[in-house]
């Protein structure tokens, strides 16, 4: 106890108040820095490869075809840190390969990326937590609640950011997707009625959406070209309802394996569900007009009420205080 308390005391002397939280901090890096190599150097098992290699192998073919076609890079710096940077669980990493697809980051490196920024953005604000708070505890006293507060706080929302981004790109697309879908099923049904087949009015559409709504142009592009490459048409529409995550393209997915196993029309089927889809976009948007009134009476109480009781009630109040001042004399 007596060395423990003669070394807090030149750490003290040395660095001042905070000087066995500086000697704690070097001791955490120096242990990283020792433990890191040990962990790259491990050998794999044999065992957890052949899982990986299968699950690589399984998510080919949800893969984007433009992507696949291209020669894979031996030269990925993040490659020797995959089983680091992605899950080692197949549904973890599945859950997570959907979430960043419908995000629309259909790489090979998504998943690495995503976790690499969550780790960088993480430790770098921890950082700078940390150097902000030894330059402010050189000027002034910081107390213990101030401390963990500067540091913790940075190096959480550094890691809960790149989380937020894809959510929020996520519900981005999966908003536009929505928006645009009724467009694409009339422009569907006249290509249909027009004489094309399903697949030709796919192309046909995925071309002329390209400018207005380009995430659901690329789904639609993605789905001829499987259609091109052989895949079953039924299984293809599947995998872009799941890439969507969109409730009326698995509804329109469904209308259309229903109306190819009972051989009905494809150009009635899909003259209904446009129709419906119409009265729902339509819906929505009176849905949203309702609800504005009530978002706007928290504005128009805090910008409208106020100057309001002071244009009427202002004067009042004045000539009272006028009375009442001129009495007291």
């Amino acid at each position: 106890m007596d060395i423990i308390s003669s070394l807090n005391g030149v750490l003290i002397d040395r660095f001042g108040a905070l000087g066995p939280l500086y000697m704690v901090g070097a001791l955490g890096l120096l242990l990283i820095a020792l433990t890191v190599p040990a962990l790259l150097k491990k050998r794999v098992d044999p065992l957890d490869k052949l899982r990986r290699e299968t699950r690589e192998m399984k998510a080919a073919s949800t893969r984007d075809p433009m992507t696949t076609l291209r020669p894979t890079s031996h030269a990925d710096k993040l490659e020797r840190f995959s089983h680091f940077l992605e899950p080692q669980n197949e549904e973890e990493f599945s859950a997570i390969r959907l979430k960043m697809m419908r995000a629309g980051y259909r790489s090979k490196n998504a998943i690495r990326l995503f976790h690499f920024a969550q780790l960088a953005l993480g430790l770098g604000l921890l950082v700078l937590g940390v150097l902000y708070t030894i330059v402010n505890s050189a000027s002034d006293e910081v107390d213990t609640t101030k401390l963990i507060l500067s540091v913790i706080i940075p190096g959480a929302i550094g890691y809960y950011l790149p989380r937020y981004w894809v959510e929020r790109r996520l519900q981005t697309r999966q908003e536009a997707i929505t928006n645009g879908f009724p467009d694409s099923l009339d422009m569907m049904l006249v290509c249909v009625e027009a004489g094309q087949s399903l697949d030709q009015s796919i192309v046909r559409v995925a071309r002329e959406m390209r400018a207005g709504f380009p995430d659901l142009a690329e789904e639609f592009e993605i789905v001829a070209q499987e259609m091109k490459a052989g895949k079953d048409k039924v299984q293809v529409l599947k995998d872009m309802a799941e890439r969507c995550g969109v409730t009326d393209i698995s509804s329109f997915v469904t209308v259309l394996i229903q109306s190819a196993t009972f051989g009905t029309s494809i150009a009635e089927a899909l003259r209904v569900f446009s129709a419906e889809m119409r009265d729902k976009r339509v819906m929505r948007a009176e849905e949203k007009a309702n609800v504005l009134p009530t978002k706007l009476t928290l504005g128009t109480m805090m910008f409208t009420v106020p100057p309001l009781l002071i244009i009427l009630i202002g004067p009042s109040v004045y000539a009272i205080y006028d009375t009442l001042s001129n009495s007291s004399f």
